[in-house]
């Protein structure tokens, strides 16, 4: 049989006002092999023309640049011209604010740029800029999503939900419809500690509930979402108090490739399992595959995101090919599909499913 044809290289556009951080990022994806660096700019101003004659499948962007700041570009690229970018932050408090609001307009990844000069960061750097190639875009969500309505009280149960590549847009669609009452809910995003300080805020900005890093005996009750702080701790389900679930930050390596980790989470939880509805959303790798798999067979309700809607479908597809996933939902679903699922209990009512905890 004739050998396979060779992929086409991923064409790339480097937007960074520094000479020497632009060496280093053509020089390590060069070196790899799969790209071809097919144009630089030192500013936006150049960056549009380069881009209109070169078309690229991939930008990198600076956040802080002269005449242009990266995120007023990134948010006119996003509305005129949508293509994948990988930001390239610090992550110093402003810096940290910028990426997650690049993340928020589109940006596929944010990439600290200190990481790229080490010698970890750099040989990571071709990986991630490679899949933020075949992302998928997706339109803005909407301003004003109206807010739904509960109905049914609490059954009791929380929900769990694990995100990467593309999450910040996706938990931004997910918890904007949100009643303030909402159910309880635990997340882990694959993010620096400092941009999840920063998400964090966000997130209580722009929705109903409340929004908190988490912190060891944080309780799941209803009107709160409890953010992973990441860092050196892994966010887990540490047992039940007064019939709620209570939360702990554990210490340890990373899982799955990743710290905080979704696995961790979920496979925390399944002493719990019937109290617990997990979802998926986008992200790459399968970080919460395996740990959702052992929900569900512990009881759970398990969703994934539909691989239409996410950026990257590798961790909801991981679900379900695993079987680990009970149903894929498109994201704009998610929030309703939530919401009835805790509102509702066939086989007790919210007061006895909480007491069946204790």
């Amino acid at each position: 049989m004739p050998p396979l044809p060779a992929e086409p290289p991923v064409r790339v556009v480097i937007v960074e006002d520094s000479v020497a951080m632009r060496r280093i990022l053509r020089l390590e994806l060069e070196r790899d092999g799969r790209f071809d660096v097919v144009g630089e700019a030192g500013d936006p101003y150049e960056a549009r023309a380069v881009i209109r004659n070169t078309s690229p499948d991939v930008l990198t962007l600076d956040i802080e640049m002269p005449r242009m700041d990266g995120i007023s570009f990134l948010r006119k690229l996003m509305s005129l011209r949508p293509m994948p970018v990988v930001m390239l932050s610090s992550l110093t408090v402003p810096g940290s604010r910028a990426a997650v609001e690049a993340l928020s307009l589109g940006a596929v990844d944010c990439i600290d740029k200190a990481s790229i000069t080490h010698d970890i960061g750099r040989a990571r750097l071709p990986s991630r800029i490679h899949a933020a190639a075949s992302a998928q875009l997706h339109a803005l969500p909407r301003a004003n999503q109206p807010l739904l309505g509960r109905g049914r009280g609490w059954d009791g149960r929380a929900i769990l939900i694990g995100a990467s590549t593309g999450g910040v847009r996706a938990i931004e669609r997910l918890l904007a419809p949100l009643p303030a009452d909402a159910p309880p809910i635990a997340i882990v995003q694959h993010m620096p500690k400092p941009f999840l300080e920063n998400f964090a805020q966000r997130l209580g900005a722009l929705s109903a509930v409340r929004v908190s890093l988490a912190h060891p005996g944080a309780e799941l009750r209803p009107g709160h979402v409890w953010i992973a702080p990441g860092g050196a701790h892994h966010l887990v389900v540490a047992g039940q108090s007064g019939g709620v679930l209570t939360l702990d930050l554990q210490s340890g390596g990373k899982r799955s490739g990743h710290r905080p980790s979704v696995d961790a989470l979920f496979t925390s939880a399944e002493p719990y399992g019937p109290y617990v509805v997990a979802t998926l959303l986008t992200g790459m790798g399968k970080d919460g595959a395996e740990g959702m798999a052992r929900l569900r067979r512990a009881g759970a309700h398990t969703i994934a995101q539909s691989a239409s809607t996410c950026v990257v479908a590798g961790m909801p597809g991981a679900a379900m090919a695993l079987g680990a996933a009970i149903e894929e939902i498109p994201l704009d679903r998610i929030p309703r599909r939530l919401m009835d699922l805790t509102g509702n209990c066939a086989a007790a009512g919210p007061a006895q499913r909480r007491r069946s905890l204790t």
